[in-house]
């Protein structure tokens, strides 16, 4: 068993480091992309504070479908364009929102949600799922939170498609 020691109140750029080199030796050698989503939204829950949601959706056709996740039931289907998971795969890029309330076409699947960080999962150039972060403050995710999740899916997309 992989033994992970993050401490969460490291600065920031050490804190994604450690977090991503934990999530690299989580999914190293393991072909199932299933269950290395399940112990990356594990991790990410485990060590991320403030968050009440940790998952992924993945792509299937033409549409978003749940994925392993951390955190309250949640929306199961979400079309490619909506919400903010669905404009983040529909654009491929990252979505930090400050206050979802105000994002146009937001998908509310837990109202307590204020603020969301969605990154693009890409595999040999193909749109595989993207992770979806939830916080209940508002503007949670900072610049530091996005290109730390950035390099981390960067690292172990491979390994999740």
């Amino acid at each position: 068993m992989l033994e992970i020691a993050i401490n969460r109140d490291q600065p920031a750029a050490e804190f994604y480091t450690d977090l991503t080199a934990s999530a690299a030796a989580l999914v190293d050698g393991e072909p199932d992309a299933i269950a290395n989503m399940a112990n990356i939204a594990a991790l990410i829950w485990q060590y991320m504070p403030d968050l009440n949601w940790a998952g992924f959706y993945r792509r299937i056709d033409d549409e978003l479908v749940l994925g392993p996740f951390q955190g309250k039931t949640a929306c199961i289907r979400i079309a490619i364009g909506a919400g903010v998971c669905g404009t983040a795969a529909a654009t491929g890029e990252v979505q930090r929102v400050a206050d979802v309330h105000a994002f146009p076409g937001h998908i509310a699947c837990d109202a307590e949600s204020r603020s969301e960080l969605v990154v693009p999962v890409v595999r040999q150039g193909k749109l595989v799922g993207v992770l979806d972060l939830d916080s209940p403050l508002p503007d949670r995710f900072q610049p530091a939170d996005e290109s730390g999740m950035v390099k981390l899916i960067g690292a172990i997309a491979d390994n999740l498609g």
